[in-house]
């Protein structure tokens, strides 16, 4: 047997790879050799060359580790979490231990510039995309609101660079079936269009025992079109529009114990689902003059959200609750930046968002026979204006200097009645209503100095200050508790991004910590919802280490480890509840990701390419709540993947948690703790076909 062949079975893990050119997928002619095309956002740098720590995966990267949703990041990229409980409406974000389990996202979310504003817009499927790129620690000095944790840009093809059609048929375990279908087409010199649309549907994971059933089955179409026009050289104009329709069901929460690590079964009366649908739509002018480039992202979402749950979680008919959000979000944003060769780089930038948020909740108590109507309407409002300057000082040294201001206007109108049922909609006076104002103003600065020795060694060291805006809670038990104030922090990051051998390895290292004050903590009240309120002071320090090594052409070895340990400096709950030195909850200590890709060129005529991939991706300890009597240990999971290409047709098979490692994914307590169990052992396969 061959020994490079051996090696690469014997070890076959690895990390997320930085820079290294893959194998890629090419669209345009079958060529097994072309590089994959790096998309670079309009206010960055290269990855290499940009002061941040970054992770980037290129879609070779995501399909050889089955990457499906968004929330696989939490498996790959290190110090990221996104647990997966609950339903497509939940995808809190938790980077360096900077997150938030309700309200506004702490990481802003990107898909081709267009931005998706709510928690409930994130979890998407990652079929077709070219990149996708993870930036940690605070980025609102050039992003703005709710993107105190990092940013996430995902990026798909242009059909100027990618001409062709694409199929994607794949079936697994569990019925789960997937149809993917994209088109890129050329029309001339300038004009192109794209579009591209899937179906998925899985019959659960989890099994209800009241009936057998299962809890958490999934439907979700979506289509997507786009238009790209070059009415001249220098323009360039990109319009996008987009529906995705989620049929969902969830809550698969079984009692648990902490003391001997067992969960109970999952055991309640009533359906509980999720229906979301989702339309984006966006615009984008580009404009490269000389010595300047301008950019306009013009942008609007509708989310209509529709929950059902049965929150008490047991066979008893005691609550069961109702929730419609509607929203429409409309953004703007103008961007212009220097792109000479100078020793000074400017950018400027203005961005203007309306939200209009309206949410209906209904809680039925039905042993009592009465429900509890609740609306709510909250407008948002907010404009800002951003200003970075890039120096170079002398030799390879940068120096870099960013500020942002923001101000934003939120109002609630709210009315809470007492009805005889959830179906009764004569509502009566109201038992309790309020109407709020509230506004938020903030200074965001941010300073990098770097030093470039080469193009493949450089250092550096920021400061940057990190905000998230305040807001009012939809449940309260006290009139303080209806709003929560801003929270903010200071990151102070050092780090190191060197490669050594022609790019056979490569190594990024960052270093960071976090002072965290007025750190808004959600908890869960028994009987009466979540509660939004505001810790003291807080802190995380931690380390972020990403390796890729290349001893050969055909094998690819990837390590990413992070550190973080995050906890309550100054945090009493009450006069009697002090949290002060616990650790921060949903908080990975450790993540780790293990993965190895081995390329096979036959030479034959039947099979053009093989690959094989395997990893161990882990994380842990986590502590679920405040008080830190429950947590999850540290677990990995082991997953392995062969695609074999044969001319225009790709086979694939693939699997996740081989092992069938028992976690949890999510912990909660009310009456008694419930938690959501981890994904079981699923393996599937898939055919692609290129036209």
């Amino acid at each position: 047997m061959n020994v490079r062949f051996l090696c690469a079975l014997l070890f076959p893990v690895s990390a997320v790879a930085e820079g290294i050119e893959e194998v890629g997928d090419t669209m345009v002619a079958r060529q097994l050799n072309m590089n994959e095309l790096t998309v670079v956002g309009f206010k960055q740098d290269p990855t290499s060359k940009e002061a941040l720590s970054i992770t980037s995966l290129s879609s070779s990267v995501i399909r050889q580790s089955e990457m499906t949703s968004v929330k696989d990041l939490g498996y790959i990229v290190p110090n990221f979490f996104i647990p997966d409980y609950g339903t497509r409406q939940n995808s809190p974000v938790f980077v360096r231990g900077v997150g938030s389990k309700t309200n506004g996202p702490t990481v802003g979310f990107y898909i081709d510039g267009v931005p998706h504003m709510e928690r409930s817009a994130f979890d998407d499927d990652l079929f077709d995309l070219s990149s996708l790129e993870v930036l940690r620690g605070p980025q609102g000095t050039l992003y703005g609101r709710n993107c105190i944790g990092g940013i996430i840009n995902a990026y798909t093809r242009s059909p100027f660079d990618y001409q062709g059609t694409r199929i994607k048929v794949g079936y697994g375990r569990h019925n789960d079936a997937v149809v993917n279908a994209s088109h890129y087409n050329k029309v001339s010199e300038k004009v192109a269009f794209a579009v591209n649309g899937c179906y998925h549907h899985n019959d659960g994971y989890f099994r209800n025992a009241f009936d057998g059933s299962k809890i958490d089955k999934f439907n979700e179409g979506y289509l997507r079109g786009r238009v790209f026009l070059k009415p001249t050289e220098r323009w360039t104009l990109v319009a996008d529009l987009s529906y995705r329709n989620s049929d969902q069901g969830g809550y698969p929460y079984s009692t648990y114990n902490p003391e001997t690590r067992e969960s109970g079964s999952i055991n309640y009366n009533r359906y509980s689902s999720y229906l979301r649908q989702l339309t984006t739509a966006g615009l984008n002018a580009r404009y490269d003059g000389n010595g300047f480039s301008f950019n306009s992202q013009t942008a609007y979402q509708y989310i209509d959200d529709q929950q059902g749950i049965d929150q008490d979680f047991t066979p008893k008919d005691n609550y069961w609750v109702n929730q419609s959000v509607r929203q429409n979000i409309f953004s703007e944003e103008l961007t212009i930046k220097s792109t000479t060769k100078s020793a000074y780089q400017w950018m400027f930038g203005a961005f203007f968002f309306s939200d209009s948020y309206k949410k209906a909740l209904y809680t039925t108590y039905i042993a009592q026979n009465y429900c509890t109507p609740k609306y709510y309407d909250s407008p948002t409002t907010g404009v800002s204006v951003y200003h970075q300057s890039a120096l170079k000082l002398l030799a390879g040294l940068k120096a870099k200097l960013g500020l942002r201001f923001d101000y934003e206007h939120a109002k609630e109108d709210y009315q809470a009645y007492r009805t005889a049922s959830a179906w009764d909609r004569v509502l009566g006076t109201p038992a309790d209503s309020y109407n709020s104002k509230l506004n938020f103003t903030q200074l965001t600065p941010k300073f990098t100095l770097e030093y470039q020795f080469n193009d493949d060694y450089m250092i550096y060291g920021s400061l940057t200050r990190g905000y998230k805006t305040g807001g009012f809670n939809s449940t309260f038990i006290e009139d303080n508790e209806r709003t929560y104030d801003p929270e903010y922090n200071w990151n102070y990051e050092v780090g190191a991004k060197t490669t050594f051998f022609n790019h056979a390895l490569q190594a990024d290292l960052t270093l960071f910590y976090v002072d965290w004050r007025h750190q808004q903590i959600t908890q869960t009240v028994p009987g009466v919802g979540n509660i939004t309120r505001n810790a003291g002071h807080s802190d995380s320090k931690g380390v972020e280490l990403g390796m890729t090594i290349r001893p050969w052409q055909p094998l690819t070895f990837r390590l990413t480890y992070g550190y973080t340990y995050a906890r309550f400096l100054d945090y009493k709950k009450s006069e009697t509840v002090s949290y002060t030195g616990k650790m921060l909850p949903l908080v990975p200590r450790q993540t780790l990701a293990l993965r190895g890709a081995y390329t096979i060129l036959p030479g034959c005529s039947a099979i053009d390419r093989i690959v094989l991939s395997a990893g161990v991706n882990g994380m842990g300890k986590i502590y679920w709540n405040e008080d830190n009597l429950v947590n999850q240990r540290f677990y990995a999971l082991l997953d392995a993947k062969v695609s074999v290409t044969s001319g225009r047709l790709t086979w694939e098979a693939w699997g996740k948690n081989l092992t069938n490692t028992d976690y949890l994914t999510y912990y909660f307590k009310t009456s008694q703790g419930y938690g959501q169990q981890g994904r079981p052992v699923s393996f599937g396969t898939s055919l692609i076909f290129d036209i």
